[in-house]
């Protein structure tokens, strides 16, 4: 593989294959390859199988999938588990078919158990029930998983699979029915600065704990995954810092400049309390986060500013 192969990446227009794509043309990849759901869509198995068969092509980062936060999720689970489930069959069954060199298939830490121990490892897979707001999603991303798993132990195919944490930057989705945490609250407190409100509400009891990812952090771990990693067992990338929604709705609220009452409504789910990934595994690789939570925030709240995104 070489930076004049054909790489297809899948879901290019999302936040997290933009990113990738950005990142592979910065490093000198000048082959890639992009479709539009309207020029290809995934969950057509003859039409995937056709466009592999036609194109010849040597590497692939999967990252095309069905996403949202907890309400999108916990109201559509059979959505979000036929979609992402199609989407991975189709597209990686299609690669080992038709002599793709390399595969990177990009998960997601709900694919661990709900309650397990922090920070969670990548052999804690499959150890305990699942969180079942996001249930549909986390089995659709583990097939894909295994999928990627099979193919290796049965043919010998070097496909991989990359396992990040709640990630957030340019091209998120700012939509409140549908978007995750940071996201929600960025687009929140920039109304209720618009409207002059006193309070802004946020869901659940702000305890719960997370990580936070920037996604352009994430594409540097993706390009280096793709280049230099062939193991059988997924590998985590998150950034290693973790703080309570109540910490992260307060520098959201720094950050947009609102100057109200945070009320949270404890009568709305908090989803996993704790997640947290051990990272070691990407670490020695020479990987680590450039964006801390403040910069990352800034950066995409102008982002959404200068973009139309949030007016």
């Amino acid at each position: 593989m070489n930076q004049q192969s054909k790489i297809f990446i899948a879901g290019h227009r999302g936040m997290v294959g933009s990113a990738i794509s950005r990142e592979f043309s910065k490093k000198g990849y000048t082959n890639l390859l992009t479709k539009t759901r309207s020029e290809l869509d995934l969950l057509d198995q003859k039409e995937v199988h056709e466009f592999f068969q036609r194109e010849s092509i040597e590497g692939v980062v999967l990252c095309a999938a069905k996403v949202g936060g907890i309400l999108a999720n916990n109201n559509a689970q059979a959505d979000f588990l036929y979609e992402n489930l199609v989407i991975a069959t189709n597209v990686i069954h299609a690669a080992a078919e038709y002599g793709v060199n390399k595969l990177v298939f990009l998960g997601s830490a709900c694919i661990y158990p709900k309650l397990v121990p922090q920070p969670m490892r990548e052999d804690a897979l499959l150890t305990g029930k699942l969180e079942p707001t996001n249930e549909g999603y986390a089995i659709a991303k583990i097939a894909g998983l295994k999928l990627c798993e099979k193919y290796k132990l049965q043919y010998g195919k070097d496909f991989v699979s990359v396992m990040p944490n709640n990630l957030y930057g340019p091209f998120d989705n700012f939509d409140l029915q549908s978007s995750h945490v940071i996201p929600a609250l960025i687009r929140k407190f920039h109304e209720a600065k618009k409207e002059k409100k006193k309070e802004v509400v946020i869901w659940g009891s702000g305890t719960p704990l997370r990580e936070f990812l920037h996604v352009d952090d994430l594409a540097e771990a993706v390009r280096m995954v793709f280049e230099d990693y062939s193991e059988l067992e997924t590998i985590n990338v998150a950034s290693g810092e973790e703080v309570s929604i109540r910490e992260l709705a307060e520098e959201v609220q720094k950050v947009v400049g609102f100057e109200g009452v945070l009320t949270f409504d404890s009568s709305k789910p908090d989803g996993t309390p704790r997640k947290l990934l051990e990272i070691s595994k990407i670490n020695a690789m020479g990987w680590k986060p450039s964006y801390t939570l403040k910069s990352g925030l800034e950066q995409t709240y102008q982002w959404a500013l200068e973009t139309g995104e949030l007016r």
